[in-house]
């Protein structure tokens, strides 16, 4: 992203197009004139490096990385080059091009699991328990290295689950939307009883961008809308969207490996620092994303 007197004169889409992306989710602004669309492999530092020198980069948001924490069970080695080799490549060529700021967009599952009660806040001890939150702590960490090694002028943000129009298949909402809608059998881990903090998609995003320019430089932002769900429940609000029985649409799955209990985010600092909060109720959040991929599928 490239800035001037507050104004945005382009915004450049770096994406390696892999297995979960796609340019479908770009077609409503691809003609705009301060768009441009790179096909980058972070692991490509002469690609990488070409795109800086061409568009003139001033300002990174970091978004790039494998998240599907399945398949990081199954294959970590995807997760170390893409996580952390791709976020180091960034980083070094970001700061030997002299970009303004670097904001790197993280993740609460880099602090474990929470139990009963407590929330994560921005000096939780970091306590990652499978390959993908493990890949993600140490990009943490590479990005706070270089801020206090360097001086390169970072922000670092975690975030609760995300849910929303646009999100991959593989994911928890839209797996549970498909197998509705497709007639089949939801897959529910275990009891369905763990917790995670949602938050609607456009929310986090203008969360980003408030962190991305107003953010404190070396600063950690934990961005969460206090809205803890069970994973049952979630899916007993989306049968009811889609006027289904969940009883006779669960199918019990083996419980994944290091599945954590909980996660919860103390969004406290975001909220007084920044004066960001959520704006999108779950309900209504759930409502818009129901219409989205029941469209799709």
């Amino acid at each position: 992203m490239e800035e001037k007197s507050e104004s945005i004169t382009k915004v450049v889409n770096l994406d390696a197009l892999t297995y979960a992306g796609t340019l479908d989710n770009t077609k409503d602004f691809e003609d705009n004139k301060k768009y441009f669309f790179e096909k980058v492999d972070l692991r490509d530092t002469a690609r990488l490096w070409s795109v800086f020198v061409r568009h003139q980069l001033t300002h990174v948001v970091h978004l790039a990385a494998e998240s599907h924490v399945d398949n990081s069970i199954e294959d970590p080695g995807a997760f170390i080059t893409s996580n952390i080799v791709g976020t180091h490549n960034l980083l070094k060529l970001a700061r030997e091009f002299g970009v303004q700021r670097f904001h790197h967009v993280s993740t609460d599952e880099v602090y474990g699991e929470l139990g009963d009660t407590g929330k994560f806040d921005e000096n939780t001890p970091y306590d990652p328990r499978n390959p993908y939150s493990a890949s993600k702590a140490s990009s943490d960490f590479l990005v706070k290295a270089y801020f206090h090694t360097y001086g390169f002028p970072i922000t670092i943000s975690n975030c609760s689950n995300n849910y929303g129009p646009r999100q991959h298949d593989e994911k928890f909402i839209p797996t549970v939307i498909r197998s509705i809608v497709g007639g089949k059998k939801i897959p529910l881990y275990g009891q369905g009883l763990n917790i995670r903090d949602w938050i609607y998609v456009k929310d986090h995003c203008e969360g980003i961008w408030k962190v991305a320019l107003e953010g404190e430089l070396g600063e950690t932002y934990c961005i969460g809308a206090d809205c803890e769900k069970k994973n049952i429940e979630i899916i007993n609000i989306l049968c009811k969207e889609l006027s289904v029985v969940p009883e006779e649409s669960l199918e019990y799955v083996k419980d994944r490996a290091g599945h954590d209990y909980r996660y919860a985010i103390d969004n406290k600092k975001i909220k007084e620092k920044l004066g960001w909060s959520p704006q999108t109720s779950f309900i209504d959040g759930i409502k818009q994303t129901v219409k989205w991929y029941n469209e799709k599928y």
